[in-house]
């Protein structure tokens, strides 16, 4: 069996997505770009694991153990720890000390390990204690508001809450929607033309770069697991 990877949206202003992920017997997925850091919780064998994800800047082979269990949270952008700055974490992560099936430790004390439907009930834990926090300009200007400082405030601000400029935040995602709609059917020409790329290749190279597949790979659902949900898909 191959992976299997769900997502769900999320109702807390802290929280792009949650998601889910049984791996079956695959050893080895790609690790599509990402510009957002996370928690991750999985079990395997009867041990349980934490860890801080870190924003991806491009696709990556990744390792996965065989017959495991994952829950994901992924942030909004602007928001970050209070012990860990994002920056730090860009293409890479952090294993967690001491978790167990039923809580881990972050930012000196033990928090509940949610399942899938708890990830929120633990985000509104964090920011209350203020492990948890956020720039408000950065997220005021996630959601187009004006900014009452200089682009050049505003570049740096984005930076230091997420590690990345807001172009490369811009690209990522852009590939990232353009590899679910040809997942789902839809033409390179009509992605193109829909997300403003420039050209077919334009698109192939960033699928290249940050998805780490081509664009007939997607719409046939082959090249191997892959971190994305794509239709919740099952890929071997």
């Amino acid at each position: 069996m191959g992976m299997r990877f769900t997502t769900r949206a999320s109702d807390s202003p802290w929280i792009d997505a949650v998601w889910t992920c049984t791996s079956g017997t695959v050893t080895e997925m790609t690790s599509v770009a990402t510009p957002r850091w996370g928690l991750v919780f999985w079990e395997r064998d009867g041990t349980a694991y934490a860890s801080l994800s870190g924003p991806e800047t491009r696709s990556t082979p990744a390792p996965v153990p065989d017959g495991a269990a994952f829950v994901g949270i992924e942030f909004a952008i602007g928001t970050s720890l209070r012990a860990v700055p994002v920056p730090a974490l860009v293409d890479g992560g952090a294993e967690l000390p001491d978790a167990t099936r039923r809580s881990f430790r972050l930012d000196g004390t033990r928090w509940e390990t949610p399942g899938p439907d708890d990830a929120e009930a633990l985000v509104a834990r964090l920011v209350r204690s203020g492990a948890l926090i956020r720039d408000p300009l950065v997220t005021g200007v996630r959601r187009g508001e004006p900014a009452a400082v200089t682009a050049r405030t505003v570049e740096r601000r984005f930076r230091a809450a997420t590690g990345l400029t807001q172009g490369a935040v811009r690209q990522i995602e852009r590939a990232r929607e353009a590899a679910a709609l040809l997942a789902t059917g839809v033409p390179a020409a009509d992605a193109v033309s829909r997300l403003d790329y420039f050209d077919e290749p334009h698109l192939a190279r960033a699928l290249q770069r940050y998805v780490g597949r081509t664009a007939g790979q997607l719409r046939e659902g082959v090249g191997g697991a892959i971190a994305l949900d794509l239709g919740q898909r099952t890929t071997s």
